[in-house]
């Protein structure tokens, strides 16, 4: 069993005194600093001039360049994609880092794969909020808070995994709950969980049944309907009640046709194949092939994503939207 912490578990003393920095603020780095303002923590932002500075200033946060922040912080979030961290890293935020420090991740990534390498005596931790950032804040505005995951890669002082637990705390995670794990468990669960379900599972099923309806002769429309608009209401009541909650909520003829025909659709081919991307995020070449690709200019990344931008279902779905008063 893994180890929870909520708020009576965790002292929150130890951010006395110490001012933590939130570099980035897009959507995870907007709802943590605020989160944590309001929480009673000494939050400065560090950014580059533009808008995200203009929005964090309206917000009433302390903005400074990247570098002045770090230089001024006990504790520093890295919150800019992952892409750009291991840059920013060794322009601005390495130059900063000193004994006592530490440096705090939402993502393993690049801990894991040795994109960052920070030096010793400087604490390394992650909290990781289980949610968008949004979401988070919404639910922080409404009392409560998302799930987080804590871990630690280095502990120089003694009181890595504490910062980590006070840091959660502040973000509103410790009314929910905070999960103990560990670096490398966190990125390869959460890449496989994006890439075999989330996003890539989820897609594909979507494009692939599009494609099933459409080529059989069925409206576009309400194809798009069948195997897309519907996927948030069933997810919602999974996300809410769990599978058989969600079953318990639908037709009995779904729940037939669901039970049934479910496993001939994701059937052990689809097993093996979710092995074989496992295994590709364990030994590195997921994380090779993705930072080989970014450091050539994304070509492939930005090939996929116009390719999907471009998809029928897409130009139907947004016709559909428009017409539902979902989108302009």
């Amino acid at each position: 069993m893994v180890d929870v912490y909520h708020d009576k578990d965790i002292d929150d003393k130890i951010l006395e005194g110490k001012k933590v920095a939130v570099i980035g603020y897009g959507s995870q780095g907007r709802a943590q600093a605020l989160n944590m303002k309001e929480s009673g923590v000494d939050v400065v932002v560090g950014l580059r001039p533009g808008k995200s500075w203009e929005r964090a200033e309206a917000d009433g946060m302390t903005v400074k360049r990247v570098i002045d922040a770090a230089e001024d912080a006990d504790i520093i979030l890295m919150l800019v994609p992952d892409m750009a961290q291991p840059t920013v890293w060794a322009e601005e935020i390495a130059l900063a880092m000193k004994p006592g420090k530490a440096l705090q991740f939402a993502h393993g990534f690049n801990i894991h794969f040795g994109q960052i390498k920070p030096p010793e005596g400087v604490d390394v931790i992650m909290v990781a909020p289980k949610a968008p950032g949004p979401e988070m804040r919404r639910q922080y505005e409404q009392g409560f808070g998302v799930p987080a995951l804590i871990a630690v890669a280095q502990d120089a002082t003694g009181q890595a995994k504490d910062k980590a637990l006070a840091i959660a705390k502040a973000l509103g995670s410790g009314r929910a709950g905070v999960i103990e794990t560990t670096f490398k468990d966190e990125t390869e669960s959460d890449l496989f969980g994006e890439q075999a379900v989330l996003c890539g599972g989820t897609d594909w099923l979507i494009r692939r049944g599009f494609k099933v309806l459409t080529e059989a002769g069925y409206p576009p429309e309400l194809a798009y309907f069948e195997v897309l608009n519907e996927l948030k209401l069933i997810v919602d009541l999974i996300y809410k009640s769990g599978i058989s909650g969600m079953y318990a909520a639908v037709s009995d003829t779904a729940k037939f046709g669901g039970m049934t025909v479910g496993p001939m659709i994701i059937d052990d081919r689809v097993e093996d194949n979710m092995r074989v991307a496992l295994k590709a995020i364990q030994n590195g070449d997921f994380a090779k092939g993705w930072v080989d690709d970014y450091n050539a200019g994304s070509k492939e990344f930005r090939r996929l994503y116009d390719e999907c931008k471009n998809l029928e279902i897409e130009k139907v779905g947004k016709k559909v939207r428009q017409m539902s008063g979902l989108e302009k």
